[in-house]
C-alpha cells in the first residue's frame, strides 16, 4: 500500500512539474509579445526568468526520475549561470532606462498574463511543497519555494505595470526590473554556495 501511495505522489510531482514547464513555455511567447509591444524591461526580464524556470523544472523532473547526481549538479550550475546573466542584464537595462528616463508603454496583455501567472504559480507552489513533504523529497520542496518566488515576481511585475498604466509612474517598470535582478542574484548565490 505504501509503494502505491509513493507512486501516486511521484505521479503528482511529475504532473506539477510538467504543468509548470508548460505554463512557462507558453509564457515565454506571451511575454515576448507583451515586452516588445510595450518595450517593458520588467516583462522582458520576467520572460527570461520563465526560461530559467523551465530549466529548474527540468532538473526536478530528472531528479524525480532517479537521474544521477552529477547530471543534476551540472544542470543546477547552468541554471545558476542563467540567473547570473539575467541579473546583469536587468541591472544594466533598468539603470539605463532610469538614467535616460525612457518610458515604457502600457501593456494590457502583460497585466492579464502576470496576474494569471501569479495565481497559477501560487497554486503550483503549494502542490509541490505538500507533495515534496509527503515524499520527503527536498528537491521538490525547494523547487516549490522557487515556484512561490516566481509567483511573487509575477505579482511585483504586475504592480509595476499597473502603476505605469494607471498613475503614469514610468519608473515602476525598471524598479520591477531591479526586484527581478535581486531575485536572480539571490538564486545565483544560493546555487553556487550550496553543496548539491
Amino acid at each position: 500500500m505504501k509503494e502505491i501511495s509513493r507512486q501516486a505522489l511521484l505521479r503528482r510531482g511529475f504532473a506539477l512539474e510538467y504543468a509548470t514547464l508548460g505554463w512557462n513555455v507558453i509564457g515565454i511567447a506571451v511575454l515576448a509579445v507583451a515586452a516588445a509591444s510595450a518595450r517593458s524591461v520588467a516583462l522582458a526580464g520576467f520572460g527570461i526568468d520563465s526560461l530559467i524556470e523551465i530549466g529548474a523544472s527540468t532538473v526536478v523532473i530528472w531528479e524525480l526520475s532517479g537521474t544521477g547526481k552529477a547530471r543534476q549538479k551540472r544542470a543546477l550550475k547552468l541554471i545558476g549561470t542563467g540567473f547570473a546573466l539575467l541579473a546583469l542584464y536587468l541591472l544594466a537595462l533598468s539603470t539605463l532606462v532610469l538614467v535616460v528616463g525612457f518610458r515604457s508603454g502600457h501593456s494590457p496583455l502583460g497585466i492579464v498574463w502576470t496576474a494569471v501567472t501569479a495565481a497559477m504559480m501560487f497554486a503550483l507552489a503549494a502542490g509541490k511543497v505538500l507533495t515534496g513533504a509527503a515524499l520527503d523529497n527536498p528537491v521538490l520542496k525547494t523547487e516549490g519555494r522557487v515556484t512561490l518566488t516566481n509567483g511573487l515576481l509575477a505579482a511585483a511585475v504586475l504592480v509595476g505595470l499597473v502603476l505605469n498604466s494607471t498613475l503614469g509612474w514610468w519608473w515602476a517598470d525598471p524598479v520591477a526590473g531591479y526586484v527581478l535582478a535581486y531575485y536572480a542574484i539571490r538564486e545565483t548565490r544560493e546555487i553556487f554556495s550550496s553543496d548539491h
